[in-house]
């Protein structure tokens, strides 16, 4: 694709980056196969390569206009484009720079406003639990995009299983010539609160395979709500704060990893070098950390373990198993969940468009609300069709959507790891 970026803009970070990724675009149009908002309204604005015009445009004017904001604000984030684009675009680093310039440039009417940074602040605060436990008791009075995202007590049963978290830290299982070995766990935002058994039930899957979990301090965000609401420098702030945490860990050798069980959190993390490689204080060390990330899935299938026996001799238990895109399309690392299940026995049923987002992308189910109902509509009728009586999932933002509207619980997948543990 031939570009002519503003003069005002050609020799910044953002627009020389901006340029080399416009540039590799071949216009071929196979990323509107994968796209869920086109998939949805068939406009080619609201497709990876409309979006890529528009910012083209934005970039070579130097100007955003109220178009750009409404396609780029439609943008799941989802990825699926990437995996599908043959020539390499990296898409989702485009729409952020975007993104950013249209923030820059454009107002957002109050109530959109005042929602963004209620979003942005909220949920990375300290007070996103108790907030949680008050919209408990105020939940009937919620509007339905704020019901949604708080569960009721007798959703959070369903999704933990009914009964209480069993982590009672068990004998090692590794597999022989293996070293005794020492993870940190991120503690995250708002999946304690939301579902605090995810966390119980790694802990409790790693201690069964001889892994020690360390937790260091609560720290904030990864940074991802920040980033993602063009927020920047937030999420910036929220990332050195993990790594100033994490960096005496890794470098002392007393933790080998960070093992992610929210996949979008790991994606974030993953994605640290990047951030900051322009930063002399933080390069190396956020190059690190980034490296030292894996997925929980990528985690246990790298260690070689050799699984206990009682574990693989349970009943075949059929499950559908929802890949958010972070995993899938982000990570690239869904198959490596895949594979272990299998493994251990379970009947994973992959519903018709497993590649298509559920509609979570983190706040986008709040701030478009109907897109991300179909969407989600679409992905509970394709995962029922499978008659499995439990859906699977790897991130907490897909679980809590989809639970809201689902007739059959929704879990994390390493729960039903820690069930096998003895």
């Amino acid at each position: 694709m031939q570009t002519h970026i503003a003069q005002t803009l050609r020799d910044t970070p953002n627009g020389a980056a901006a340029d080399a990724i416009l540039r590799k675009c071949v216009h071929c149009g196979f990323c509107l196969a994968t796209c869920p908002t086109y998939q949805l309204r068939g406009d080619e604005l609201d497709s990876p390569r409309g979006r890529i015009y528009l910012i083209k445009e934005m970039l070579e004017s130097g100007q955003a206009n109220a178009a750009t904001q409404r396609h780029l604000d439609r943008c799941l984030g989802c990825r699926a484009c990437e995996t599908t684009c043959p020539s390499g675009v990296r898409y989702a680093e485009l729409a952020d720079i975007g993104r950013r310039m249209v923030e820059k440039q454009r107002r957002r009417p109050l109530g959109q406003a005042l929602l963004r940074g209620a979003l942005r602040f909220g949920l990375t605060s300290p007070l996103f639990s108790p907030a949680l436990r008050l919209g408990r008791w105020l939940r009937p009075l919620l509007p339905r995009v704020l019901r949604d995202k708080v569960p009721a007590a007798s959703e959070m049963g369903a999704a933990t299983g009914g009964g209480p978290s069993r982590t009672a830290p068990l004998a090692p299982r590794r597999a022989p010539g293996l070293e005794p070995a020492a993870v940190i766990l991120p503690r995250g935002c708002v999946q304690p609160a939301l579902d605090p058994a995810i966390d119980a039930a790694t802990e409790r899957v790693l201690a069964a395979l001889g892994v020690a979990v360390l937790r260091p301090p609560a720290g904030p965000c990864c940074g991802a709500i920040r980033a993602h609401l063009a927020d920047q420098r937030g999420g910036l702030e929220h990332a050195r704060a993990n790594i100033d945490a994490w960096w005496p860990l890794l470098a002392s050798g007393a933790a080998s990893a960070i093992v992610s069980n929210a996949s979008g959190c790991g994606l974030t993390l993953r994605e640290y070098g990047h951030w900051f490689a322009g930063d002399r204080a933080y390069a190396d060390k956020a190059q690190r950390v980034a490296a030292a990330t894996l997925d929980i899935g990528e985690y246990l299938a790298q260690q070689r373990l050799r699984w206990p026996a009682d574990w693989t001799a349970a009943p075949r238990q059929r499950v559908a198993w929802h890949p958010p895109c972070s995993l899938q399309h982000g990570l690239r690392a869904a198959s490596a969940v895949e594979a272990t299940l299998a493994e251990l026995g379970f009947d994973l049923q992959r519903p018709a468009d497993a590649h298509l987002c559920c509609g979570s992308a983190g706040t986008y189910s709040v701030l478009q609300g109907e897109l991300a109902r179909e969407l989600r509509r679409r992905k509970l009728e394709n995962l029922g069709v499978t008659g499995a009586d439990c859906i699977i999932t790897a991130n907490i933002g897909c679980q809590q959507h989809l639970q809201a509207a689902s007739a059959v619980p929704v879990r994390h997948w390493v729960q039903l790891l820690a069930e096998r543990c003895a």
